[in-house]
């Protein structure tokens, strides 16, 4: 028998954020490699588009216009998600924005809708999740596997985006704790952290010529992340080849880090 372990056909994925940038190249990667796909995104042009690049792929595919601010609309969601397709085998909670101001002028309402959008709505959404997962494990059928896009932002210094950090760092420490926790169940989490990539969020920083000399030129592979080097990392953790792989964070900046 051929060992197929990237093989996702039967699994059900969810991807926040999913219409564009990273959370778009997971989910082609996800609907390549045989996974039922569901998005959210909140753009319809964005949504249209994503919906029909991931049919192409020839499996079943929901867009959904989901605010993750909104709790109750998280929670409506992901119900809805479940009830069309079936069940919730993977859930990357990729949706995120910016906050980049100087920490002395920031105000306490920029903080919080970067807080909730980055931090409470990963809560909101895994929580839901887990409950799916965590009954289907009670009736015989254990297994599922979280993800959350972190950043490098929560392990370097960066100024002007306290906000931003503090939440990707939040998530790091909530993940291992899922990890942990879940483990009974058969539920995995992860975290991934992505470095420059080339986002809507970055549109500013990839057509600054001081920008890219200054910062892209220190990434070993000198180039931008795109959303499409994130395809492998969600099959693998989609899969069962990372099925005794939990609690990690995984690192895909082309090399900044350590350089």
């Amino acid at each position: 028998m051929a060992f197929k372990p990237f093989d996702l056909t039967g699994k059900v994925a969810l991807v926040t954020g999913g219409n564009g940038g990273i959370g778009l190249g997971m989910a082609e990667g996800l609907a390549a490699a045989g996974a039922k796909v569901a998005i959210w995104g909140q753009n319809p042009d964005k949504n249209a588009k994503a919906e029909a690049a991931l049919k192409a792929y020839g499996g079943e595919v929901l867009v959904q216009k989901v605010d993750v601010a909104d709790e109750a609309a998280v929670v409506a969601g992901l119900a809805e998600v479940i009830k069309t397709l079936g069940r919730l085998d993977f859930c990357a909670a990729n949706a995120g924005i910016g906050g980049g101001a100087p920490f002395d002028e920031m105000t306490t309402e920029k903080w919080r809708r970067v807080t909730t959008v980055n931090l409470d709505a990963v809560f909101w959404t895994f929580r839901e999740a887990v409950r799916h997962m965590v009954e289907r494990a009670k009736d015989g059928d254990p297994g599922g596997s979280l993800v959350v896009t972190s950043s490098t932002s929560a392990i370097h210094g960066a100024p002007r985006n306290e906000a931003y950090a503090s939440t990707k760092a939040g998530v790091l420490a909530m993940v291992r704790g899922l990890a942990v926790e879940y483990a009974r169940h058969g539920v995995r989490a992860n975290s991934i952290l992505p470095g420059w990539i080339a986002t809507d969020m970055t549109a500013g920083a990839q057509g600054n010529d001081k920008f890219n000399d200054q910062v892209i030129r220190r990434v070993p592979f000198r180039r931008w992340g795109e959303g499409d080097d994130f395809s492998g990392i969600a099959v693998y953790l989609a899969s069962d080849a990372s099925r005794f792989h939990t609690g990690d964070s995984f690192v895909i900046d082309g090399g900044y880090t350590i350089f």
